[in-house]
Parts: structure tokens; sequence; C-alpha cells
């Protein structure tokens, strides 16, 4: 979870600006349809509220995260958790699944992720996920850019949002068998207003600022979208687009 400037996780303010993205991962869970005994990997883990889940069913469980905060607060439930980048994991023929919610799309580099998780499973292992896709957070985006651009400051974009086929074709290159990927459009109710979601997760962005600026950076941003993102009801919803998939490594595979 890295960029030009880096992403910081606090688990307290993920869990009082973001507990709705582990909460929207159920159907993903489904999707792997874990089995008790599974070992499963959790890339992308975070606090560890999906991946207690999955040790709840029975599997043995594996979280991985980039950040450290984060990795804590999941082992604090008593999950096993590794503070590892995505793009460098180190296991071979391990996993029966490779479960992951929410953080591919902070891994830039996604063939070299796709080969991580490829060496990481078993034969028959499952690869499956949802993270942001083409077209997620277009109208945040586009605010946050603008306010940048007006006062000179031009930052790479942190994520990594492909189509569909895209993302297939980084699959399959690789050997993997899709069986399933799709784009799903998804306005996302937040906790609070648009603020709480940018200081959580546009750090990449309003870290270029010096300190004093960000207030009125977020402020400008909230107004700007205020017609755009906020109902009749006062109630914010982040504008997500979401790609969630489901892969095979082959039994027998080259």
């Amino acid at each position: 979870m890295s960029s030009s400037h880096a992403q910081h996780w606090d688990p307290a303010q993920y869990a009082e600006h973001a507990r709705f993205v582990p909460d929207l991962g159920m159907p993903v869970l489904e999707l792997l349809a874990p089995k008790p005994g599974e070992r499963i990997l959790d890339l992308g883990c975070g606090d560890g509220a999906l991946t207690l889940k999955l040790a709840k069913l029975g599997c043995t469980v594996v979280g991985v995260d980039s950040s450290p905060e984060m990795v804590a607060a999941a082992k604090s439930l008593g999950l096993t958790a590794q503070v590892m980048n995505g793009h460098t994991l180190p296991f071979i023929d391990e996993f029966d699944a490779v479960f992951s919610n929410a953080a591919l799309h902070w891994m830039k580099n996604p063939e070299q992720v796709i080969t991580c998780v490829w060496n990481a499973l078993k034969p028959g292992g499952r690869f499956v996920g949802e993270f942001g896709g083409y077209g997620n957070v277009a109208a945040i985006v586009t605010a946050i850019e603008f306010a940048l651009s007006s006062r000179g400051v031009v930052i790479a974009h942190p994520w990594f949002f492909p189509r569909p086929e895209e993302y297939r074709g980084c699959l399959e290159v690789r050997g993997f068998v899709v069986e399933s990927i799709a784009l799903m459009p998804r306005p996302t109710p937040l906790p609070g207003d648009l603020g709480g979601w940018l200081e959580t997760f546009a750090q990449p962005y309003w870290s270029a600022l010096p300190a004093p600026e960000k207030p009125g950076f977020i402020s400008e941003i909230v107004k700007a979208l205020r017609s755009v993102l906020c109902d009749a009801h006062g109630i914010w919803h982040a504008d997500y687009v979401r790609l969630r998939f489901s892969a095979t490594k082959p039994l027998t595979s080259t």
C-alpha cells in the first residue's frame, strides 16, 4: 500500500470511517465458499475483520498486510498475521485459497502480485477477491486532482482500477482459469461526511501539501462534491465501482 506519498493506516480511524469495507465483503466470502480445514491466505487483511470470519468457519488463515499497525490490530484478535508486501509474498504451494477484499487496488504491479498468488496456491487452489475497478471513486478523484492542480501540485494516481478485460488478461497470462469477473457499480453510504473518507483513504494526495493547508483542502473537496454525492437526507455516498472475480490454478499447470 504505497505511492509517491505513502498511505499510512490508523486502526481506530479505519474502524470509525471505514467499517463498511469489511461489512460489504461478505458476498466475496460467499464466492470463496471456504471449507473447514482449508488453509487460506487473506491478502491485505487490514485489521482482520474478515480474517476472523474465515477462522470462525474452521479455516486455518494467515493474514498479511503491508501496514504494521493493521497487522497488530489483527493479531489482537488472536489471528495469525504478518507484515508483508503483496508484490513479494514468499509462499510456495501452501494455500488452498487466496482471498482479498478491498486491497488489490493498492498494489500497482498486478502481474507481480498475481505471480506471487500463483506461487502461494496449491494446484487446484482458488484466487477470489474484490477491489476497486475502472471508474471507482471517479468523482472524488476528479475533485481531488482539480483542487491539487489549482495549487500547482500533481500527484501520481495512487490506485490500480482496471477494467475486467484487463485484469482477466493478467490472470490468464499467468495460467489462471477465470470463472467469473465483473464490474459492479456500488454507491456506498458513508458513516459521516466525505471528510472522514478523505482523511482515511486519500493520504497519498493530501500528504503532498503543507500540513496547515490540509483542512482547507479537504473542506474544499467536501463542498465541491456535496451536490454530487450527498443526498437529500444528508447521507453521503462514495461512488464506488468494484471488480469482483474468481479464478483457479489448474491441477496441472506450468
